[in-house]
This record gives C-alpha cells, sequence and structure tokens, in this order.
C-alpha cells in the first residue's frame, strides 16, 4: 500500500495516481515517524520551541509571566487534544498535567504551509488559512494562491538548518509567523486543491528524488460540515454525487466510517465532523454544505441501523457558524 495513513474518505485523491513498487509516501504522522527515525524529533514540541528560542517547559517548571499556552508534548494523533490557554499561576498549578508543556502564547495569523523538501532545501509552497468556528472547530480553510514571502523565508531558514537532507512534503503550523507544529506528511484534505499534477510530482519528489510542477495556483475553500457528537450519523452516499456536477466544487468527503462507532474518530470537542466540501468559490461551498445538512439523518439512540424510517429518525444539528 504506497500511500500509508490515508483516511477512506480520502482516497478519492490518491487512487488514481500509482506509486512505484515499494514506495511508501506517509499520510499520517505515525507512518512518518516509523520512516524518519532523524528526524522524528520534530514531533517534540519541546524541541520546536527550542529551535526558535520561544520560551518553554514542560509542566512542574515555572513560566517566567502568564499568560501561556499549555499542550501535549508528543500527540500523533489529535494533535492539540488538551491544549488550552492558561492565565495565571494559581490556574497553572491547578492544572498541571503529566506530558504537557507551556509556551508563549503566540498572536497573529494562523497559517498551515506545505513545503515540497529536496535534500533540506524547499521547493514548493502553499500556505492555508482557518476561519475559526466555536470549540476548537473550523468553519472553512482558504487555500491561498499567494505566497507569504515573509514567512516563505522564516520556515525556509528553519529547514535549511534543522531538517538537512530531507526530502518529502512536510506541512507547517505557524502563528505570527512562529513554527508550533510540524509534520512529516502533506496536508491531504485540500490536496486537489493544489492543481492537476500535484500529487504525480510528490511521487517523483519521493520516488526519484526531483521536483516539477509549475501549475498556477488557484485560491480554493475547504468549508466543513459539523454535527453533533454521540450520534450515529448516516446519509445516501449517492446522493452526494450529485453535488459534484457544480464547476465550482472540486471534492466532497464524507468524513466518517459507517462500520466505526462515532467514538473511534478523532473529533474537536465543538462537534462531529460530518463532510468537507473542497470548491473554488466560498459562497457556492457554504450552499452545498447547507444542501448536504438537509441529508443527514441520525438513528435515534445511536443505533447502528441504517434509517430505514422517516419516523425513527432525528436530525439533531448543531447551528450553523456564521463568519
Amino acid at each position: 500500500m504506497p500511500y500509508v495513513g490515508v483516511d477512506s474518505w480520502r482516497w478519492q485523491y490518491f487512487e488514481n495516481t500509482p506509486c512505484p513498487a515499494g514506495l511508501v509516501v506517509p499520510v499520517d504522522d505515525a507512518t512518518a515517524w516509523g520512516l524518519y527515525p532523524r528526524h522524528r524529533w520534530i514531533y517534540n514540541k519541546l524541541l520546536i520551541c527550542a529551535t526558535q528560542g520561544l520560551p518553554h517547559g514542560p509542566h512542574g517548571t515555572t513560566p517566567p509571566g502568564f499568560p501561556v499556552f499549555s499542550k501535549p508534548i508528543v500527540n500523533l494523533r489529535g494533535m492539540g487534544t488538551g491544549s488550552r490557554i492558561i492565565a495565571t499561576a494559581a490556574e497553572y498549578e491547578a492544572t498541571l498535567t503529566p506530558g504537557h508543556l507551556w509556551m508563549k502564547l503566540l498572536s497573529g495569523a494562523h497559517v498551515s504551509t506545505d513545503v515540497a523538501v529536496l535534500a533540506g532545501r524547499p521547493r514548493w509552497w502553499r500556505h492555508t488559512t482557518g476561519r475559526p468556528g466555536a470549540d476548537g472547530m473550523f468553519d472553512y480553510w482558504k487555500v491561498h494562491a499567494a505566497r507569504r514571502p515573509r514567512l516563505d523565508s522564516y520556515l525556509g531558514d528553519w529547514i535549511r538548518k534543522n531538517l538537512k537532507g530531507f526530502t518529502g512534503v512536510i506541512n507547517f503550523e505557524t502563528i505570527g509567523g512562529r513554527i508550533i507544529e510540524c509534520h512529516l506528511r502533506m496536508a491531504e484534505q485540500w490536496l486537489d486543491l493544489n492543481g492537476p499534477g500535484w500529487l504525480d510530482a510528490v511521487v517523483r519528489l519521493y520516488a526519484e528524488k526531483e521536483w516539477e510542477f509549475r501549475h498556477r495556483p488557484r485560491t480554493g475553500y475547504s468549508v466543513v460540515l459539523f454535527g453533533a457528537h454521540g450520534i450515529r450519523w448516516r446519509i445516501d452516499r449517492a446522493a452526494v454525487a450529485a453535488f459534484l456536477s457544480h464547476p465550482q466544487v472540486s471534492s466532497i468527503q464524507i468524513t466518517f466510517d459507517d462500520d466505526e462507532p462515532p467514538e473511534s474518530h478523532a473529533m474537536p470537542p465543538g462537534g462531529f465532523r460530518l463532510a468537507i466540501v473542497n470548491c473554488w468559490d466560498l459562497d457556492v461551498g457554504r450552499a452545498v454544505r447547507a444542501a448536504l445538512r438537509r441529508q443527514f439523518r441520525a438513528a435515534v439512540g445511536g443505533s447502528d441501523r441504517p434509517p430505514a424510517r422517516a419516523q425513527r429518525l432525528v436530525n439533531p444539528f448543531l447551528t450553523e457558524q456564521k463568519p
């Protein structure tokens, strides 16, 4: 299996791009951890802070001032689970958590950046920003066509200094131009918005150690639909295909496995992620999200049985987040 760590609802982006026999392209952090023992230190957020001179320490050490930000030192699944702002020394003492660190509370734009790296040097960039909703959720993500020269310069210097010899796609999360997380894999949620031929170029990067991709970027959007937690959601997946005929819709993901219990999916605390609409027009993406919302049903009592009869169904959606 050449692409390792792909969620079932994202196979649509990979199934038509073959890989050479024996090649592994990591799509999740656990796979990347195993593939790159020399570089796996980047999953330790204490070290990410140290490489940038950011104030930090494990819980139990004393921050020089407050507020600070607290999160797990290493967490390969649901990276931000348990993260929070700690406002005072008293709150810090009351919430000391094994395996967590405190760090400087950063402000500014929160950006997700994919970088294609060849032998420790960046060759391609793509920046994405999110419109926050409530309780750790995002209303939508904007995949930008434009570069961010200052951020590109900062990340490029960091890559050349700290990831010498690495070849592959890296994903960064930054706030205010400083790195808060680094992943030795791509962000696959909006892979299709990178343009035709991008995944072919990625395969060549891993297989042949070369980078060739000249597609002109186009701004896109990844619009998210949430429902309530603790419910066995169902949708007629054949009906979803009708929404793909719109020229401004690139793809739709139904972001859960029907055969798995809801609690087995990694989701933000504020809602259960039901669908993602990747599109080229934000208004179209929102309209398709609203239409999809009306298609979802849930069996009463969280039954595993698909909702065959209308009188047995409820539809307890969260209020849609508005910008």
